[in-house]
């Protein structure tokens, strides 16, 4: 037992160790974390200063609590919650000095008040802020004095620590979260380069059910990472959104906060469709699984497997320019693999038309796998590209 938790602490010691590391060594998550810990702590610090300076009211700690809890990971995360806790704080003192003024007892105005601040606390305009009216009550009749001047002072303090934690959110390194984005969709991406290389390895030659069980599995973690990144591109919007420095940050890593969406788009479908490929050859093994011999439709397969090829490389450039490479000559690559991927399409479709002696498997397994195909292509090459010329603007895949 002391072996397994002294194993644990080393893990976790060695998982703080890198942590610290990766933090020393350029940004990253870890970075981020350790600039917002000194942020919340310079705002804390600062409300603290400000309300002892200006308020008498003993419990100035007001102030620099609010400060502390409202230097969030965006500053529009910060000013929605600064408005939310702030007008739950006021109402909680001002019902707190109420009731203790008209009862007299503190165990008797906590009897009374502390349930009405936390059913009231549930209203979805305090959203995940509505304890704080409950909480600001608390100390409101744990304080042992009571007056309107002392309310006044504590609610002055909140809005005080409000002002202060929203500023320097917004004017000390506001957070732009774009490099989140280009992580989880490089993730993306990658993932789906990788299941295309292994089918297309194994379309070359005789494959097995086994083989075809593992590319579908692997095509269904791809939900998981999508979800990853939908989640770190409404973190990135979010994170434009009334903060100052946006723009100049923003400016190199791509045209704006709305080729994430665009991006997500074009990488759900694309996961889509390979769930369908994969599923579609699952099945076709499945055919032989009992007499455990491998898919020989080579004749079939092979072909897929070029084409399949093509749109990975098209896939890796298409990665690079989501993952903060979008330069005239990566989109001109781009456009190029694009070109070449329609045309690996057209012919894909004339080398399996060209086979009419196909037997009856082959043929279903030839019009599922170019039905899949054709579904690729139009996502990766929606406007077509015809005769070499460029693909028209806003036509192929969005690039971030």
């Amino acid at each position: 037992m002391r072996h397994v938790a002294g194993g644990k602490l080393c893990a976790e010691a060695a998982g703080v160790a890198r942590s610290v590391r990766r933090a020393w060594q350029g940004p990253g998550r870890e970075r981020d974390l350790v600039v917002l810990a000194l942020k919340a702590t310079l705002a804390a610090v600062l409300a603290w200063s400000v309300a002892a300076w200006l308020l008498r009211n003993t419990l100035a700690l007001m102030a620099p609590w609010v400060a502390l809890v409202l230097v969030r990971t965006t500053v529009y995360r910060s000013v929605a919650w600064a408005l939310q806790q702030t007008l739950a704080i006021a109402l909680g003192t001002v019902v707190a000095t109420a009731g203790a003024m008209a009862l007299g007892r503190p165990v008797a105005a906590m009897l009374l008040v502390l349930p009405v601040m936390l059913l009231i606390g549930n209203w979805q305009h305090f959203g995940e802020q509505g304890i704080a009216g409950a909480t600001s009550a608390l100390f409101t009749l744990a304080g042992g004095q009571w007056s309107a001047g002392i309310a006044a002072d504590r609610v002055l303090a909140a809005f005080l620590g409000a002002g202060v934690g929203v500023a320097v959110n917004a004017l000390v390194l506001p957070p732009v979260y774009l490099r989140s984005v280009h992580e989880a969709a490089g993730g993306v991406v990658r993932e789906c380069c990788a299941i295309l290389e292994a089918v297309a390895d194994g379309l070359r030659g005789p494959w097995r059910h086994d083989q075809a069980v593992r590319w579908q599995e692997r095509a269904r973690r791809l939900p998981g990472l999508l979800r990853a990144l939908r989640s770190a591109v409404e973190w990135a919007e979010e994170s434009t959104r009334l903060n100052p420095e946006h723009r100049r940050r923003a400016a190199p890593t791509g045209p704006g906060p709305g080729c994430g969406e665009e991006t997500l788009r074009t990488l759900e479908d694309v996961a889509d469709h390979l769930q369908g490929l994969t599923r579609t050859l699952a099945e076709a093994a499945a055919v032989d699984f009992e007499a455990a011999s491998p898919v020989r439709h080579t004749d079939v397969t092979r072909p897929y497997a070029d084409f399949l090829q093509g749109v990975g490389q098209a896939l890796a450039v298409y990665g690079r320019t989501v993952t903060g490479e979008d330069t005239p000559q990566t989109r001109r690559e781009l456009e190029r693999t694009l070109r070449q991927v329609e045309l690996a399409h057209e012919d894909l479709r004339a080398r399996l038309a060209g086979r009419p002696a196909l037997g009856p498997a082959a043929m279903e397994l030839s019009g599922s796998l170019l039905a899949e195909a054709r579904r690729l292509t139009r996502r990766l090459c929606p406007g077509g590209t015809r005769g070499g010329t460029d693909t028209p603007a806003g036509s192929g895949p969005p690039a971030c």
